[in-house]
């Protein structure tokens, strides 16, 4: 993506609908008047008169004990420096997104227009009745020192400086671990630290808690080594000062066992990496390049352990695995404040987690049949959904045994379960399905690439890594398109079928269309009009191997456009064609069947398209809870559409008993465990939720998706075809350009399925 337009989508995001990236919901009914009477006049004097009597009463009665300030005078923003307050809210606002979305902590962002460090803490204390806890953001040094140091001493909540001890704690866990894996003891390892702001600091001394000596560690500023002999030094620079003979980097690094980079690109030449001991430790933490770049580093030593700040390499330190766990810890178990107990709780939580079996949803999203504790995985992926649990549940028991705890746990396997309940799910799939595509990025067919919506989003999935896009059109309209909206496809692969008709491809695929479709009514001649239809020349493509998947519908209807698929494509041997749609909702994803494709199927039909949809949703490592939909719950009701269902239940129970299904059941039954357990407790969906609704006709199955698409707000992925002999994946008629990348993404990893098959 050229500058300008990676400018246009950065402020397109951020302003479209709703302006910003965060909102305020309520989270109690407001429906009646008496609903408001009760959350403001007159009902709202009771919780006050209750606070008013016992301050801690407010954990209980207001949103304080999940609410966090993340708070910034804008002075040192990401790599922008001083900005100034307002200019760094939307960093602000995208930290408050990260802890929603990972830790289901809500925040307000606050910017402070004062530089002054007194006026800044004074304001802070100030909101202490409002907030369970601060996170500090984006303080230049040495100011956020004293700030940090001040709020916390003066403030009865968690109060943290993420610049400064985030990095610390996973970069701490990383250095547990690669010590562990290259047999060198942290208590005798010789450390470089090349930077000597907030979070080399901080990084710093969580090395010498965990173990590291301080006669060991030689830290770097721009003006060389930290010296005792020089004059200039404030007095957090002065603690890690050395009196070795050593002036440069070049002469720290040599014999060194650890480098730690928060500095600048490019600053460790291969000479110096050269130089260090025998099986060496670099964190090159520089963002968005290291300190030396990773492939050069890994060329230059075979026995080295690399860590970067970047997401396209092994070992990422990234804060993500931190902050919002911390946090919520803290908050749970109402600490006043975040400890340094508290600190190496999370380190050895993160370090220890990064040795037990991943997740396969984590192996998926990095296309990995088996990562696993190496020279290549030191700490946890991002994604890893057991870090709430185990990072918050340690920050948590620290919290209490440190004495610094307001509440205690008790069931801590309880616990363990209302964090993992805590985790928005409607998102998370999405994010897993596109880190997996990206491992192993394939050739995508977009049909409709004379417009602007389809080349928008090829474009997306290209910067992104998450496909090979092929453009299917008329050349001279898609190559308008790129140069008025200034799109980056150069080197794109454009395909025009009318410029083809001449050529050898045309022509063999017009002859296999033909010979499978001759006694069907399609002559030598129809075969080759037919060709020059975009679908039919791009399901080609898939067919004969050119490509491998298609990606088609935006402004054709469905049936014109999955039957080009079928006739030239068609399904597995055996298999019958079904859509499905995933829903993503506040509770996670729900998936629907058949929602396009057939109309009225037959008891046996049923038990199908069932089939295909357990296959699909289980290749997403997603367990299908079934529910075959009808009007009537388990024979309550009499009719033809009731009795289908049942039969094609007792057609799974028989011959598929693996599959979680059951059926008759109304659609509140079966997304409602509490009122199914009560009612019917012999259900085999043994009182949870079911995640999969397969509707017993096209029409009751497409007027739910579209009304909870749009009534409940949730965001439809799909239609997702099933059981095609090769991947081909249809659009809705208009769809945004955030849901055809999500459709791309899906027919992605639909290819890398089939492949492993």
């Amino acid at each position: 993506m050229s500058n300008t337009n990676r400018k246009q989508a950065a402020l397109d995001y951020h302003s479209m609908g709703r302006p910003g990236k965060i909102a305020v919901v309520p989270t109690k009914p407001t429906n009646s008047q008496r609903d408001l009477s009760l959350a403001y006049s007159p009902g709202v004097a009771e919780p006050c008169l209750a606070i008013a009597a016992n301050k801690e009463d407010a954990y209980k009665y207001t949103a304080k004990g999940n609410l966090v300030a993340v708070i910034s005078n804008g002075t040192a923003v990401l790599g922008l420096g001083d900005i100034g307050a307002q200019a760094g809210k939307p960093v602000m606002e995208g930290k408050g997104l990260l802890f929603k979305i990972f830790a289901d902590i809500d925040v307000f962002d606050i910017e402070l227009d004062t530089k002054n460090v007194d006026e800044f803490v004074n304001i802070v204390k100030a909101l202490e009745p409002t907030f369970g806890g601060i996170n500090l953001e984006d303080i230049k040094a040495p100011e956020c020192f004293e700030i940090e140091r001040r709020l916390k001493a003066e403030m009865n909540i968690p109060v943290m400086h993420d610049d400064q001890h985030g990095t610390a704690i996973i970069s701490g866990a990383a250095l547990i671990n690669a010590c562990e894996i290259q047999n060198k003891d942290i208590k005798e390892v010789k450390i470089v630290v090349n930077g000597a702001g907030a979070a080399a600091i901080s990084c710093t001394g969580m090395y010498e808690s965990i173990g590291a000596r301080k006669e060991n560690i030689v830290m770097i500023d721009r003006k060389g080594v930290i010296r005792t002999d020089r004059s200039e030094l404030d007095e957090v620079k002065a603690a890690f000062a050395t009196n070795r003979d050593i002036h440069t980097l070049a002469d720290a690094v040599k014999d060194a066992d650890v480098f730690i980079g928060l500095s600048a690109a490019d600053v460790l030449t291969p000479e110096m990496l050269l130089s260090m001991a025998p099986n060496p430790i670099v964190f090159a933490m520089a963002n968005p390049n290291p300190e030396i770049a990773y492939d050069l580093a890994l060329a230059t030593r075979q026995d080295l352990i690399m860590a970067t700040g970047r997401s396209d390499y092994p070992n990422q330190v990234n804060n993500v695995l931190g902050f919002p766990y911390i946090f919520r810890g803290a908050l749970d178990v109402r600490a006043k404040t975040i400890n340094e107990e508290m600190k190496i709780a999370a380190v050895k939580a993160i370090a220890e987690l990064a040795k037990q079996p991943v997740p396969e949803e984590v192996n998926q999203a990095y296309s990995a049949n088996n990562i696993k504790f190496g020279i290549e995985y030191i700490i946890p992926k991002p994604n890893d959904p057991r870090l709430i649990t185990e990072v918050s549940v340690a920050v948590a028991k620290a919290a209490i045994a440190s004495g610094v705890a307001g509440n205690t746990i008790d069931d801590w396997d309880k616990y363990k379960e209302t964090l993992r309940s805590r985790l928005g799910e409607d998102d998370r799939i999405m994010r897993t399905l596109s880190s997996a595509a990206k491992r192993d990025p394939k050739r995508v067919v977009f049909a409709e690439a004379d417009n602007y919506k389809t080349l928008r989003a090829a474009q997306i999935v290209k910067e992104e890594g998450i496909a090979f896009p092929i453009l299917l059109g008329r050349k001279d309209r898609i190559e308008k398109l790129i140069k008025e909206y200034d799109f980056d496809l150069e080197n794109v692969e454009i395909i025009d079928p009318i410029a083809e008709q001449d050529g050898e491809r045309f022509a063999k695929f017009a002859d296999y269309l033909y010979q499978k479709r001759q006694r069907r009514g399609v002559s030598k001649n129809d075969a080759r009009k037919l060709m020059l239809d975009r679908n039919y020349f791009g399901a080609s493509l898939v067919e004969f191997g050119e490509a491998d998947t298609l990606i088609s519908g935006l402004t054709k209807n469905y049936a014109n456009t999955i039957k080009p698929a079928l006739h030239v494509i068609g399904a597995e041997p055996g298999s019958k064609i079904a859509g499905m749609y995933m829903m993503l909702t506040s509770k996670g994803p729900i998936f629907f069947g058949d929602t396009t494709v057939n109309v009225d199927p037959s008891a046996r039909e049923l038990a199908d398209i069932t089939k295909l949809l357990d296959k699909a949703i289980r290749k997403l490592n997603i367990t299908p809870r079934i529910a075959l939909l009808s009007y009537s719950n388990f024979g309550s009701t009499e009719g033809k559409t009731p009795t289908k269902v049942r039969e094609a239940a007792s057609i799974l129970h028989e011959e598929n008993p693996e599959i979680i299904v059951d059926g008759d059941l109304q659609a509140n039954f079966a997304t409602n465990p509490e009122l199914l357990t009560a009612n019917f407790p012999f259900s085999n969906l043994n009182g949870h939720a079911a995640n999969t609704l397969v509707f017993p006709n096209l029409e009751s199955g497409n007027i739910a998706y579209k009304l909870l698409q749009e009534i409940g707000n949730a965001e439809a992925v799909g239609p997702i075809l099933l059981g095609m002999n090769k991947p081909i994946h249809v659009l809705q008629l208009d769809s945004s350009v955030r849901e055809i990348v999500n459709m791309v993404t899906i027919a992605v990893v639909d290819v890398q399925s089939k492949s492993k098959k």
